[in-house]
Formats: C-alpha cells, sequence, structure tokens
C-alpha cells in the first residue's frame, strides 16, 4: 500500500510533467486500435518520427523563449526562407553542402540578433517584433523563388540528411546498429538516473523509494528498447533523428547543467528579482532569440532536405506547431516552467495527431479543429494545475 500512496503522489505533484507522456501513449493506443496496427508499424513510425523532426528543433528553440516569457512568430517563414537560401547556394551559386549549411546556420543567427536586438534592447514587444519578421521572411520567401517558384535540389547527400537513414553493420533482417544504439542509450540513462540520485542523496535531498525509482526505469528503458526495435525492423535511425537527438541533447545540457541554463529559468520565473540577483536580462533574451534565429535555419535545412526543393509555401504555420509542441509539452503559459525534452514528447504527440487522422482519412477541417481543442487543453491543464499549486502553497 506504501508504494501506490506514493506513486499517486508523486503523480499528482509531477501531473506537468507526466501527463503529456500519457497523452503520448493514449494517443497511440487509439490510432493503433482504429487502424488495424497500422499506425504501429515500422514504416508509419520511422515517417512519423523524421516527419517530427523540423518541428522538434524549432519546438526546442520555442520552449526558452516561452520560458522567458516572449514568443517568436518569425521562426516559420525565416525557416522556410533559410531553406530556400540553402538551396540557393548550392544549386544556383554551385557551393558545396559543407560551406552551405554552416553558411546558412550563422545567417540564421545573424537574424536572430536582430530579433534579439529589438526585444532585449530597444524594448519592442516580441510579439510585434517577430510578426514584423514574419511578414518580411514571407515576402522573402516570395522574392528568392519568384523566378521558378520551387527550387529543386538535386544533391543526393543533402537530401539524405531528410531522407536517409544510419548504415548498418551487419545484414541480419534487422537495422543491427541501431539496437546497438538503443542499448546504449538505455545504459546511459539508466547511469545518468543512478547518478543524480546519488548525488541527491549525498547532499540529503529527498529522493523517491527504491521500488519507485526501479519501476521509473524498467518503463522508460521498456520505451526505448520498444521503439529502438520498431526502427531496426524498418531501415534504423535516420539521420533526422540524429540530428534532433544531438541538438537535444546540446540544449538539455545547457538548460540543466549550465548558470546559463539556470539563469534562462530564473529570468523567466521572476524577472524583477533575477534583475536584482545579478542576471543579465538584457544578454540573456538575446542569447535565447539568437540561439531561436540558428534552430530555425536549422529547420529549414531539415524541410528542405526532406522535400528535396524548396517551395514558396514552406514554413507556413511552423511556428505555431512549434509553440503548440512547446505547450503540450508542458510549457508554463506564464513562464519559468518547460523542458527541452517535454517539447520533443508535445512534437510527437502534434505529429502523432496528424498521421493518426491522415490513415484514417479525416478530413483536413477536422484536423485543425482536433489540434486547435488539443493545444487549448493542453493551456487550461497549465493554467489549472498552477492554480492548484499556488492554492496549495498557501
Amino acid at each position: 500500500m506504501g508504494f501506490l500512496k506514493e506513486a499517486k503522489t508523486l503523480m499528482r505533484q509531477n501531473v506537468r510533467e507526466y501527463g503529456m507522456y500519457i497523452a503520448l501513449v493514449v494517443i497511440m493506443m487509439i490510432f493503433t486500435i482504429t487502424t488495424d496496427g497500422l499506425f504501429i508499424s515500422s514504416r508509419n513510425i520511422s515517417n512519423l518520427i523524421n516527419m517530427t523532426g523540423y518541428i522538434a528543433v524549432l519546438a526546442i528553440g520555442m520552449t526558452l523563449v516561452i520560458v522567458i516569457r516572449h514568443i517568436d512568430l518569425s521562426v516559420g517563414f525565416l525557416s522556410g526562407f533559410m531553406g530556400a537560401i540553402c538551396a540557393i547556394m548550392m544549386m544556383k551559386w554551385g557551393w558545396s553542402m559543407w560551406i552551405a549549411i554552416p553558411a546558412v546556420l550563422i545567417f540564421g543567427i545573424l537574424i536572430g540578433c536582430v530579433n534579439g536586438f529589438l526585444v532585449a534592447k530597444v524594448n519592442i514587444p516580441a510579439f510585434v517584433a517577430t510578426l514584423a519578421g514574419w511578414l518580411i521572411f514571407r515576402g522573402l520567401i516570395l522574392w528568392v523563388t519568384e523566378e521558378t517558384g520551387t527550387i529543386v535540389i538535386s544533391n543526393p547527400t543533402f537530401n539524405a540528411i531528410g531522407n536517409g537513414f544510419i548504415p548498418d553493420i551487419a545484414n541480419l533482417g534487422f537495422h543491427l546498429l541501431t539496437v546497438i544504439i538503443g542499448i546504449i542509450a538505455i545504459g546511459l540513462f539508466v547511469w545518468s538516473e543512478f547518478r543524480a540520485r546519488m548525488v541527491k542523496q549525498r547532499y540529503n535531498f529527498e529522493v523517491v523509494s527504491m521500488s519507485i525509482f526501479l519501476v521509473k526505469l524498467v518503463f522508460i528503458s521498456v520505451i526505448i528498447a520498444y521503439i529502438t526495435w520498431i526502427l531496426a525492423g524498418y531501415n534504423g535511425l535516420s539521420w533526422t533523428v540524429v540530428i534532433v537527438a544531438i541538438t537535444a541533447f546540446i540544449y538539455h545540457f545547457i538548460t540543466t547543467k549550465t548558470v546559463l541554463g539556470r539563469h534562462i529559468y530564473a529570468l523567466g520565473g521572476n524577472p524583477e528579482a533575477a534583475k536584482l540577483s545579478g542576471v543579465n536580462v538584457t544578454k540573456i533574451t538575446f542569447w535565447v532569440f539568437c540561439s531561436m534565429g540558428m534552430l530555425s535555419a536549422l529547420s529549414g535545412v531539415l524541410f528542405a532536405s526532406r522535400l528535396q526543393s524548396a517551395t514558396t509555401t514552406a514554413g507556413t504555420l511552423f511556428e505555431l506547431d512549434a509553440i503548440a509542441a512547446a505547450y503540450v509539452g508542458g510549457v508554463s503559459a506564464a513562464g519559468g516552467v518547460g523542458k527541452v525534452t517535454g517539447s520533443l514528447v508535445g512534437a510527437l504527440v502534434m505529429s502523432s495527431l496528424v498521421s493518426g487522422m491522415n490513415l484514417m482519412g479525416t478530413g483536413i477541417y477536422y484536423q485543425y479543429i482536433i489540434r486547435g481543442a488539443v493545444l487549448v487543453i493542453a493551456v487550461v491543464f497549465d493554467v489549472t494545475t498552477r492554480n492548484a499549486a499556488a492554492k496549495t502553497a498557501k
């Protein structure tokens, strides 16, 4: 009974974090049943994860923007514009992709710095500054693609970023390298959890019981193993997954293990208190928007690679998908709360809805209505849990 009571208390205290995982599992179960197992097939799961890539990258950056109590509406068309610029560099200017991609990422950082300057230095509301960017980048996409409408990318190496898979090391009927990477990932996860637990115990912080701790390890390890096996049954891990995973790891490390990360959450939690504590609010805001610009460029590269072209409509509604993924992933509308890993789960939730409804043949109008309803539910859930926590604190 002690185990069940502790589990119930833990769930209540961490409902924001665990709720999105439960939602993802429920959504996947529903679509698996309604599509007679087609949704959970290796091919569809692989396509689903690849489809999530460019939105997941944007959601990582949007998480930090929302955490510091701002918003960036320009990221969608900025992503599309950066993809078009990358295509022009390779197809019209003859640049190597190894030069074009870093150049585009640097260009994205510079554009993000402009947004950061307008918000942090000039004190223009982020909504207004980035809405202006939304309009500007929409016009720039139309301008650079005006001649042909679509810029076809014929570079096979570049196109492999969005459509290719990591090579295998043996022909065994499944992707052995993916299985090995999955095993290593589980090992690193278990090691990091035990290490974090020991550090907490060393400094006399409260930790969950060993039984609850082991259940959590087994549950997450089984999920990683299952997804790994599904992907190994198709073509294995894609390069998109590798890029997103590396990006998520870097930003997770920054937000959880560095002074910069602590300052970001301090600024989002209470800007005035953070400023009085010596946090450079202008510098943090500037950095977050510069980072958002770089991630927008990376998203544009992933999307252009997946489509193998740059189009006039690239980036349409990307910003709304990224914002929705962040909120569904547990980012608080009030700022100061949110995890990079949560936003990845939020991106998977939104992509799973789209994939499942497409497999069911749901009309596009219903799809937008349902996705909007899910976003509203996520924000209502955030407000409700925040109010409940405030009442408990009193």
